[in-house]
């Protein structure tokens, strides 16, 4: 035991004195070419939580994943509760399952980015969801839990590269968090509750397994991504990868007055969205659409709606119209349409037939 106690004092005092490193810049999010509607998608995600995530799914080495953190760069920093391991909001008090010592309304707060956390597809579920702290109960024999990664993503965005390659279990696990909103941990003799609230986006490539309808079901949007096929887009992105790997502070210095007006334009609709006026024309359009397509359940038209409403705070309008419908129509239902024998066309050929039927050209 006393072995044991002392490698943990070791690995207190490596964690001590591990240097800090700096971050390598990230790619623009507004230098990137093309892929519009994943573009979109995020930006809406970003300013709606409530749409309930995106999934990308497409070409290998379209991008992706490149996209996703430059959107996680470009974010705004938010307030958290300063000592708090959930990075909690400071106006909705603190999260931390031993309570808080702070008075409710003085909590001493700072600025922190929003996490975007990556969760491999090798993850253990004790790296998922926390487990008992070994290191504090051989040093110290205290029963402590140590947050995982649905810890660190709260308020934040939890990312999975080759979603569609996740294992059954951790599939089943996120199902329930994500649609409570809280991670029960009950394991090791402890038992913790702590918020997790996050925005889940995946990525992979089709080619290479489909999703559990169960899962695919809990993604608010679903969107293609596609290798460009002109010319002058496919040049063009290797111009800017180049110029980006050859000097990234310049090239991210060249986009920061671009990055500064759209993070600018998310914090405007983030502001104002919940002000955005839904007339019961466009929710009976909504649910004209989901009825023509054979959406299963109501969750296609409370998406399409979360979404068009996000649409409309980042197009700076205060009532949400057909136009704002239409832009979100494809990646808020082409992935909830039952398959049809007597209708072999693809998801978004019919998304797109369906929209001219029901909300015109």
């Amino acid at each position: 035991m006393d072995g044991l106690v002392t490698a943990a004092a070791r690995l207190r005092a490596a964690k001590r004195a591990k240097p800090a490193t700096a971050s390598r810049p990230v790619f623009p999010f507004s230098a990137i070419v093309g892929q519009e509607e994943m573009r979109g998608g995020l930006l809406i995600a970003a300013v709606e939580p409530l749409v309930g995530g995106l999934l990308a799914l497409g070409d290998r080495g379209t991008g992706k994943s490149t996209t996703i953190r430059a959107l996680a760069a470009l974010l705004p920093e938010m307030q958290v509760i300063e000592g708090c391991r959930y990075g909690c909001d400071p106006a909705q008090g603190c999260g931390e399952p031993a309570g808080c010592t702070v008075p409710e309304g003085k909590h001493r707060s700072h600025a922190a980015p929003v996490p975007v956390v990556d969760l491999p597809l090798g993850a253990t579920e004790d790296r998922v969801v926390g487990a008992l702290d070994l290191e504090r109960a051989l040093a110290h024999g205290e029963k402590a839990f140590e947050p995982g990664l649905l810890a660190r993503a709260h308020r934040g965005f939890l990312y999975i590269d080759e979603v569609n390659l996740l294992e059954d279990h951790l599939v089943d696990l996120l199902l329930d968090v994500a649609a409570s909103g809280e991670n029960v941990v009950e394991r090791d003799g402890i038992s913790i509750r702590h918020p997790a609230r996050f925005v889940l986006v995946g990525s992979g490539n089709p080619e290479e397994g489909e999703l559990r309808p169960q899962l695919l079901d809990r993604f608010g949007l679903s969107v293609e991504v596609k290798t460009p096929t002109d010319l002058a887009t496919r040049i063009e992105v290797v111009k800017r990868r180049d110029a980006f790997e050859r000097d990234p502070e310049g090239f991210c210095a060249r986009y920061a007055p671009e990055e500064a007006v759209l993070r600018a334009r998310i914090l405007n609709a983030r502001a104002c969205v919940a002000d955005v006026a839904v007339p019961d024309a466009m929710l009976e359009a909504a649910a004209r659409l989901c009825i023509a397509l054979g959406t299963d359940g109501l969750r296609g038209e409370l998406t399409l709606i979360r979404a068009a409403r996000a649409r409309a705070a980042l197009d700076g309008v205060n009532e949400l119209g057909v136009a704002q419908l239409r832009a979100v129509a494809l990646p808020a239902l082409r992935h909830r349409l039952r398959r049809s024998p007597l209708d072999e066309s693809a998801a978004g050929t019919r998304v797109e037939r369906g929209v001219l039927e029901i909300l015109g050209a």
